[in-house]
């Protein structure tokens, strides 16, 4: 039976009960921001007027989002592929969605509100000492705040060492490109891959 309505919803799944129904918040708390303030990775997710969703993963050194108040991050824009889709998608509809991790910790933080696309030189000059610094930067004013529970990284281990693959065992993305594109051309090696990518970092 396809699921349509929540009230069918509500007949598999119980009502949150506990602190799970009271931990949405409007802004950040001291234990947000510090959490924030030591994540080196982000799942950014958006969404274009046409309700075509996209989520891109953004990393860099811990703290490369800036806190500057407890409504307002600034998340920069690396140097990426040029395509564009999420910040293409928040000039579109100015709704973000964010999923903060720490290596090593099972529990992430959950961040969503509205973004805009700025140049400002006040939002630029806090990746100023980066090598490569960011053209634009994602100014995210935030409207909801929580923690999410260790449940779905205890059950994938994503932080167990013998849970990693032996990366030899899975084709590289030149290898995978090549099949997906049908290239005649030879796959770029992941060591080339890697100094190209470093050019950029």
């Amino acid at each position: 039976m396809q699921i349509k309505t929540e009230s069918q919803l509500r007949e598999l799944y119980d009502f949150p009960k506990g602190r799970s129904k009271d931990e949405v918040f409007p802004n950040l708390d001291t234990h947000a921001t510090h959490f924030i303030e030591i994540s080196p990775f982000v799942v950014m997710s958006t969404v274009n007027s046409e309700n075509k969703l996209d989520a891109s993963p953004r990393g860099g050194a811990p703290g490369f989002v800036k806190v500057l108040s407890e409504t307002e991050i600034v998340i920069p824009d690396f140097k990426g592929n040029n395509i564009l889709d999420s910040i293409s998608n928040i000039i579109q509809t100015g709704t973000i969605g964010l999923l903060f991790l720490i290596p090593g910790m099972d529990e992430t933080l959950r961040v969503n509100g509205k973004a805009s696309i700025s140049t400002d030189a006040k939002y630029l000059n806090l990746f100023a000492s980066e090598n490569i610094p960011p053209k634009s930067c994602i100014v995210v004013t935030i409207e909801e705040v929580f923690l999410h529970c260790a449940k779905a990284f205890m059950r994938s281990k994503l932080w167990d060492d013998n849970a990693k693959i032996d990366r030899d065992s899975f084709p590289t993305m030149g290898q995978m490109l090549k099949d997906q594109l049908g290239s005649l051309e030879a796959p770029e090696s992941r060591e080339d891959m890697i100094k190209r990518y470093e050019k950029d970092l």
